[in-house]
């Protein structure tokens, strides 16, 4: 059976930092794609970002304009795990973040067959 497990969620003041893990087990995830959806209270999931296995045997990352510059998403296939760096954190950064991991990746929830429970991440003003 499949599991993706995160943690590192929890509250953190405007301008802190956090570090979401993603520990994938049942399964491994080389060529897959591996990223971080989020959804805030009353809003529809929305995509974070992802790493990608791409042209020439490398992991190419995508991530949405509103976290470009602050985000840092990275994964390590020996822990079979996937992990977000999140700088300069804002109020709006608020939601329930998820790993979801997939053969195609990209921006859409379809294109991801296994999702974690999420983890709470609350950035205070």
């Amino acid at each position: 059976q499949v599991q993706l497990v995160e943690t590192g969620g929890g509250l953190v003041q405007a301008g802190g930092s956090l570090r979401l893990s993603c520990a994938a087990s049942g399964r491994t995830f080389e060529t897959d794609a591996m990223g971080w959806f989020r959804q805030a209270p009353g809003k529809e999931r929305e995509f974070v970002a992802t790493t990608v296995w791409g042209a020439g045997y490398i992991y190419y990352a995508s991530y949405t304009d509103s976290v470009k510059g602050r985000f840092t998403v990275s994964r390590d296939n020996v822990k079979n795990s996937v992990y977000l760096r999140m700088n300069s954190l804002k109020p709006e950064d608020t939601a329930v973040y998820y790993c979801a991991a997939g053969r195609r990746g990209g921006p859409d929830s379809y294109e991801y067959d296994y999702w974690g429970r999420g983890t709470q991440v609350t950035v205070s003003s």
